[in-house]
């Protein structure tokens, strides 16, 4: 958004774009796209909302990416689930994931009837457990638009709206291209904008800070498992890339050459890390056989655009790499869901994708693709589903309520706030705490409370100040940020021991007495509390 971009403060009554509908979906990734077809399938009328331009912002439309999609075989699903509870810390349920594995095939078969470019295998057979991120989200934007589903490109939502009684009622925004402020009145709200990355380039990443969140938070609605989101990818350290899978074939090295014990096994990151805080690491993918080399470059080709530009050949040519932090995005914890309909706590409000736990099907730990892929698919549809009913069971009077904006942090333009909030200094800060390895990645009670001081201030300036009305959107971008930091951080803390990808190096093993999900929550205040796996409402579902 450009500095001389003038954005109408959201606390007037008048809005310059007034849409009413059953269902709005906040985001257009994967999640919130199945979610708009589900709903709109089911009979209901849909507004979508996206950050961006619905079809090609987000991390899933930026690259190739990976689905966990079995065929309903026994074993295979067997094997598939076993596979990743030990890496997940034994926090994930089984009844999820056997839900998950059923409904993303029944949903990756559709996009094959729909004309998704599957390739087949040596065999003759489809090959269906990779999508290309690009002709993917094109293919889910035409087939939303052909459902009827109406897309607000380019118009971040700021606030949610409630009734009296409390109930999610739509949302609020403005269009960052035409300066329009927009109003949607709906019967149900699916938060769908993905997870948080704060702001670190990772690749497509740059449109997830968190907002779905704090918005969620604001109208009084639960995260869960935010002490799984110290989620970290390879780079090269010139580059935004950081698709993972072929450094399975690197050698990682000093700067002298020498390889680096450890770094490509299956703790390597953690390896690469612990080196890159006192020198730097360099990679080659000299292990691909040179028969592979261009079924790679088929395969993930802008993995290779930045090397091709730099003029490096990564199969014979060294080349400097980095770790980006990927936060929740490649993480798992999120808007706690309380059913198999992906509802949150708060009455019309739903979560999907990676703007809800994913915890229920990873547990502790995941990567980029596989199971996030599935959990947008299978998350998405059940939530626009259920969304859709919600709406039809609410009655089409639900639109006549009185309706107010929660939204607060970062939103305040009133003058009784003399000082402006100085937004690219607040998100500086805050990756200042969540950037470094020594913070994050390895964790310590001391590092981790030191960090959270420095939050919580952070917090009470965006609290205490005003913002300018063309800074909105990015007033709104640091409040989040910030939120899902001390979200993070306070759960760590309470998570005494290391399990999934929380590292806390003063308790390094997993403690039988802690295997259970930590729900956290609140604003100006923040709240941790333990809850046991085998909550009703979830080991109800088989």
């Amino acid at each position: 958004m450009g500095a001389e971009l003038m954005l109408k403060t959201l606390t007037t009554t008048e809005f310059e774009l007034n849409l009413e509908a059953d269902v709005l979906v906040i985001g257009g990734g994967p999640a919130g796209t199945w979610a708009a077809w589900s709903a709109a399938w089911s009979g209901a009328s849909v507004v979508l909302v996206d950050k961006g331009y619905c079809g090609t912002t987000g991390c899933a439309a930026a690259s190739g990416n990976g689905v966990w999609y079995v065929p309903p075989d026994e074993e295979a699903r067997e094997s598939a689930i076993a596979s990743r509870e030990s890496l997940g810390g034994f926090l994930a349920h089984r009844s999820w994931m056997n839900r998950v594995l059923d409904q993303t095939f029944a949903n990756v078969n559709l996009l094959a009837e729909w004309g998704y470019p599957f390739p087949t295998d040596d065999e003759g057979k489809p090959y269906r457990r990779s999508l290309q991120g690009p002709e993917y989200m094109r293919l889910m934007r035409k087939q939303i638009k052909r459902v009827g589903v109406k897309i607000l490109d380019h118009s971040p939502a700021l606030q949610l709206l409630v009734d009296e009684e409390g109930i999610v009622s739509g949302a609020t925004g403005v269009n960052r291209q035409t300066e329009e402020t927009w109003k949607v009145r709906s019967h149900s709200t699916i938060i769908a904008t993905g997870g948080c990355a704060f702001l670190s380039k990772a690749l497509g990443c740059n449109v997830l800070t968190g907002d779905g969140y704090l918005m969620a938070a604001e109208a009084g609605a639960e995260m869960s498992g935010m002490e799984f989101s110290n989620a970290y990818g390879i780079s090269p350290a010139f580059s935004s890339v950081t698709k993972t899978l072929f450094y399975k074939w690197a050698t990682f090295t000093y700067e002298d050459g020498t390889p680096i014990p450890g770094a490509g096994s299956q703790k390597g990151r953690s390896v690469i890390a612990k080196t890159l805080l006192s020198q730097p690491v360099y990679a080659i993918i000299d292990q691909a056989a040179p028969e592979m080399r261009a079924s790679m470059r088929l395969a993930q080709p802008n993995f290779f655009l930045p090397f091709d530009r730099a003029g490096i050949d990564p199969f014979t040519q060294r080349f400097p790499v980095t770790l980006r932090l990927e936060g929740t995005v490649r993480g798992t914890g999120g808007i706690r869901i309380v059913d198999e309909t992906c509802a949150s706590s708060v009455p019309g409000l739903y979560a999907a994708g990676d703007a809800a736990t994913r915890e229920l099907i990873c547990g502790g730990f995941t990567g980029g693709g596989s199971h996030n892929a599935a959990w947008a698919i299978s998350s998405g549809y059940w939530s626009g589903a259920a969304a859709a009913e919600y709406a039809q069971n609410i009655g089409k009077q639900a639109n006549q309520r009185r309706v107010k904006g929660v939204g607060e942090a970062g939103l305040t333009t009133q003058k009784e706030h003399p000082q402006s909030l100085a937004t690219e200094e607040i998100i500086q800060a805050v990756q200042a705490e969540v950037f470094p390895y020594d913070r994050n990645l390895f964790r310590t009670n001391q590092g981790l409370t030191n960090s959270l001081a420095k939050l919580d201030h952070l917090w009470q300036e965006i609290r205490d100040r005003q913002v300018e009305t063309k800074q909105l959107v990015r007033g709104r971008e640091a409040a989040a940020m910030v939120a899902t930091a001390r979200w993070m951080y306070n759960s760590a803390l309470e998570r005494t021991e290391t399990r999934g990808m929380h590292k806390h190096q003063d308790y390094p093993e997993q403690d039988v007495n802690q295997q259970h999900h930590l729900i956290s929550g609140g604003l100006d205040q923040v709240w941790v509390k333990p809850q046991p796996l085998n909550i009703k409402t979830l080991a109800s579902i088989s």
